[in-house]
């Protein structure tokens, strides 16, 4: 009969177990090596940062350089090193606030805490993932914060400093842990695999590391799963994670190249059928540009068009967060940009964007070109607009609707018109236009300064005066004037483009 040994998983069994240990966090490090050599230990910690960059790691260790340092006996010391270290330490209390989020878990912590000490000086209370506690138990946290026990020490890890009140953060020490360097992860990884006797080629570990996006845990734990293998070669690691970010990168420039919404789509699919998540796409995407922002600011060329795309991408990042299908907000941003040059409103010609270059996993060097971004400007000579443009209207809801269509028509890229056409007139006043909007995407999306901006724009030349735009929800608004029917169908075709 077989019989299979547990067997520890490299990630906890090569867990830092001290300060000199810790990589990739050097700033966080000697900030509280200085602090605790000096004893200004606060009562309060916060660590924030990306999955994976060692904040549990952090507290663990910070928690056990407070314990210890009550303890004289040398033999109590090493068992308390154990205890804390494998976690069954008694004055060490971790609480994981994504299943201990209640009011009622905070209290009896609270009423816990009253309780002196069993072995060590101190009572560290470690609580990950801070922010899905409960707005009544940050609450009940608070008092205690404001005012612990001597001997009491709280240690808040969280991903998303953002749903942290500021009245909890405001008591705490905050340090920000920084995304690891991918050189930093295979420096990891080899000296596991060389403790481990793993063999390993150099660009396996490397696709490894761009892989794990800045977590030690998810490289770590990707080389667990590979190391059953005589060697891991980078084709091993491809066939297991699917194809690169990079790889997919290249094939979405050339699909923008060529205005392609086809190859476009196709490309979003295959993203998907990967499992690659998309935000990495999205920010190696964004990354791409801003490299060429920074180039045209060396060579002092107009960078409009590309601000404008950086723009357009950092809101799709925000909507990709937001969205309940993240390849959706993806799509819709890189199809706006595709037909672009296919509005209806004319646009200012524009230098032609500089080749990119897409560094690939072997550092070679793949060229294309983004299509260029033009300056929105409307053409006096258009047909549409002509007569707002010769005569000023009076700005009321009357003549606004019976321009609403010409508007919608100005109005870019395609996602922003659809957002607009979802909205309905609630009233003008003082040279404002009220618009009310049934959900808080199309708003939002509306309330990004180049949107606002773009529609402010073609108002001020309709009506020939400075307009502002205020937008609100339904259910906020007290009054709404009935816009012109929406055909939801309709605008979902102009994002999604004749496919």
């Amino acid at each position: 009969m077989l019989y299979f040994a547990p067997r520890m998983a490299l990630y906890l069994k090569y867990r830092p177990q001290s300060f000199a240990d810790v990589v990739g966090q050097d700033h966080v490090v000697t900030t509280l090596e200085r602090a605790i050599s000096r004893g200004h230990i606060s009562h309060a910690y916060l660590l924030c940062g990306t999955r994976g960059t060692g904040k549990t790691s952090v507290a663990r260790i910070l928690a056990k350089t407070i314990l210890l340092a009550g303890i004289e006996d040398e033999t109590v010391k090493a068992q308390a090193t154990t205890g804390i270290e494998n976690g069954s330490f008694v004055d060490l209390i971790e609480i994981d606030a994504a299943s201990n989020r209640k009011i009622e878990d905070i209290r009896e912590l609270i009423e816990k805490i009253q309780f002196s000490p069993a072995i060590a000086k101190a009572k560290v209370y470690i609580i990950d993932e801070a922010h899905m506690l409960t707005k009544d138990s940050f609450n009940a946290l608070l008092k205690t914060l404001e005012e612990p026990p001597e001997y009491a020490y709280f240690i808040l890890a969280t991903t998303e400093l953002h749903r942290v009140p500021e009245t909890i953060q405001s008591r705490c020490q905050r340090f920000l842990f920084r995304t690891v360097r991918e050189e930093d992860i295979i420096r990891r990884l080899q000296y596991i695999a060389d403790q481990e006797h793993i063999k390993v080629e150099r660009d396996a570990l490397r696709a490894i590391a761009h892989y794990a996006l800045g977590s030690f845990r998810d490289g770590i734990a990707l080389l667990d799963q590979l190391r059953s293998l005589e060697k891991i070669t980078l084709s091993d690691v491809t066939e297991r994670i699917g194809k690169t970010s990079v790889a997919f990168l290249e094939e979405m420039v050339e699909a923008l190249t060529a205005r392609d919404p086809i190859r476009i789509k196709n490309s979003i699919e295959h993203i998907e059928e990967s499992n690659i998540p998309i935000d990495l796409i999205a920010r190696e995407l964004l990354s791409l540009i801003r490299t060429h922002l920074h180039e045209a600011i060396e060579k002092k060329e107009d960078t409009t068009r590309i601000l404008h795309m950086i723009d357009l991408l950092l809101e799709m990042i925000k909507n990709i967060r937001l969205s309940p299908v993240p390849a959706l907000a993806l799509e819709s941003t890189l199809l706006s940009l595709c037909t672009d040059q296919t509005s209806t409103v004319p646009t200012k010609q524009a230098p032609v964007l500089p080749t990119i270059k897409v560094k690939s996993q072997k550092n070679e060097e793949s060229p294309s070109t983004l299509p260029d971004l033009r300056e929105t400007k409307i053409d006096p000579s258009s047909t549409s607009l002509q007569n707002a443009l010769i005569e000023a209207e009076e700005f009321t809801i009357q003549t606004v609707l019976s321009h609403w269509q010409e508007l919608l028509d100005a109005v870019t890229p395609a996602a922003v018109r659809m957002s607009l056409k979802s909205g309905t007139i609630a009233g003008i006043k003082n040279d404002v236009l009220e618009l009310s909007f049934p959900s808080t995407f199309n708003r939002d999306r509306l309330a990004e300064t180049h949107a606002s901006r773009g529609i402010e724009d073609i108002l001020q030349k309709m009506f020939k005066k400075p307009v502002r735009l205020k937008l609100t929800l339904d259910e906020d608004t007290k009054t709404v004037v009935a816009g012109p029917a929406t055909d939801l169908v309709e605008a979902a075709a102009e994002v999604f483009g004749n496919m």
